[in-house]
């Protein structure tokens, strides 16, 4: 009896300095151990049973096989990129009432819409804003795009352009709604992203399956719950990484001044406590999952800083995504790793572009002219050097590529120079995927206000996404989280 007393506290004992061991100085292993304990059947996400839980196979046949998300941050205006709108500048400095569009402003969206944060603090705005940009027909599909997108204009016969996207929110928690579908005001919810991580999982064992690339939004309208997985616990969750080979993974590392011969060793003891204890319990799985886990941030330690290089690619693919001028260099950076990330099998890639630790710098009430002139330069070369590049691999065609914002601008003035927020009509742009190029749909109001033809709630980008990726979004309900069919969404099957 004595001696089998002394075997169980000998083996709380280990227990405990595993336990130690595996607690301290370990960086990223606990993301890891969380994406292995789930692969392993061991889900932590609040009320879901290990029997119920997805099998990360595809529910319908897949078109694609990986997601990179261009996010720009602040409310990009659809009348100067995607949606051009030649009656702004006909009716210029006039108000609604003076011309022929005075009953938009009656329209039905505008209350059963808007959900305000802050009511009153944005409203429409009637003194009409001309465009500040030109536009014209591009590609043979002679898709009408704003002078501010050449380079996204030469590949645009890859682009489908919704120009019928609406929201509820009219302040920058649209951010976080147009990553989780729900209001702000509700709360954070799994993001699109980690549903995506939740459903298929990983075609690289070596790497995060969900990567968070660019400075992401600000506490003020979301924070990391642009990127988090809430409920569907945080191993689904997007992991934050740096343009930066030397650190392309914070916490990743003991830092140098720990050897890498050194870190193995740890790494090593840890690896036979855990089996000497798997000897006496072979039947546990997290157990297994854990072993696999720490062998597993050991290999991303490798892994991440050869795929996060951009130094190994050609002279000329740097200059295409303008690594070599400094307006383009950093988000270029971005949308080249993005390449070389799903490249490696990383399943989804979110870059931010625009987050300044406030509402975002697409966030034009006043200067828009300037505002949007920067922005757009610094973006639309990377976006289409990725497309480009994407497509002579071989790769467009698995890879959906999708480029939003939160909201729109109004039609109307606001200041001298700017436009306001816009929740009642916005565009976005997807391609490769599944997706057919060369094409617009859905369609605003002559001025840009409302999505009146094909109109498409920001979830219905969800499904389609899902949908490309071969998910069913209603097979991957979680006991006892019930969703609303507005959660859901529908693809919008007239693009693909």
């Amino acid at each position: 009896m004595l001696k089998k007393h002394l075997t169980r506290d000998s083996q709380a004992t280990i227990t405990g300095r595993r336990g130690f061991l595996s607690d301290i100085g370990m960086g990223f292993t606990g993301l890891a151990l969380g994406s292995m304990l789930y692969r392993d059947g061991i889900v932590r996400a609040e009320g879901v049973n290990a029997q119920e839980r997805v099998t990360g196979l595809a529910h319908i046949r897949p078109k694609a096989k990986s997601v990179i998300w261009i996010f720009l941050v602040g409310g990009m205006s659809q009348m100067e990129s995607f949606d051009p709108k030649p009656a702004l500048n006909k009716y210029a400095g006039m108000s609604l009432d003076e011309t022929p569009y005075k009953s938009i402003l009656d329209s039905p969206y505008i209350k059963k819409n808007l959900r305000e944060f802050i009511p009153g603090l944005h409203h429409a705005h009637p003194k009409l804003y001309p465009m500040q940009v030109g536009h014209r027909r591009r590609g043979e599909s002679g898709l009408d795009i704003s002078d501010w997108w050449p380079h996204l204009g030469n590949v645009i016969d890859d682009v489908a352009i919704v120009r019928s996207m609406w929201t509820t929110d009219n302040n920058h928690g649209a951010q976080l709604q147009f990553h989780t579908g729900r209001h702000a005001l509700e709360g954070q919810f799994p993001t699109i992203g980690s549903w995506v991580h939740y459903g298929l999982g990983s075609l690289n064992d070596d790497l995060p399956s969900f990567c968070v690339i660019g400075t992401p939004i600000a506490d003020c309208c979301g924070g990391l719950g642009a990127h988090g997985a809430n409920y569907l616990g945080p191993e689904h969750a997007g992991i934050q990484l740096n343009v930066d080979p030397q650190s392309p993974l914070p916490f990743a590392t003991p830092g140098p001044e720990v050897y890498r011969e050194e870190q193995q060793s740890e790494f090593e003891l840890l690896s036979r406590l855990n089996r000497l204890s798997a000897i006496e319990y072979p039947e546990d799985p997290a157990l297994a999952a854990r072993i696999k886990s720490y062998e597993l941030a050991f290999r991303m330690q490798s892994a991440l800083p050869n795929v996060i290089n951009f130094g190994a690619e050609t002279a000329e693919t740097q200059a295409m995504y303008g690594l070599k001028q400094e307006p383009t260099r950093s988000f270029g950076e971005q949308c080249l790793v993005a390449r070389r990330l799903v490249e490696s099998g990383v399943r989804f890639v979110q870059l931010f572009h625009g987050s300044n630790g406030g509402a975002g710098a697409w966030d034009a009430h006043s200067g828009l002219k300037n505002n949007h002139t920067t922005l757009c330069g610094q973006v639309d070369q990377p976006i289409s050097a990725l497309l480009r590049d994407l497509k002579q691999r071989g790769m467009l065609d698995e890879t959906l590529v999708v480029i939003g914002t939160e909201f729109g601008r109004t039609p109307g003035f606001q200041n001298a120079d700017g436009r306001d927020h816009h929740p009642y009509g916005f565009s976005i742009a997807l391609a490769g995927g599944g997706v057919k190029g060369g094409l617009t749909h859905g369609a605003t109001d002559e001025i840009g206000f409302h999505a009146v033809e094909d109109r498409h709630y920001v979830t219905d980008l969800h499904a389609t996404v899902l949908h490309q990726l071969g998910l069913d979004s209603r097979r991957l309900e979680i006991p006892g989280r019930k969703r609303l069919d507005l959660d859901h969404g529908t693809p919008i099957h007239a693009i693909l």
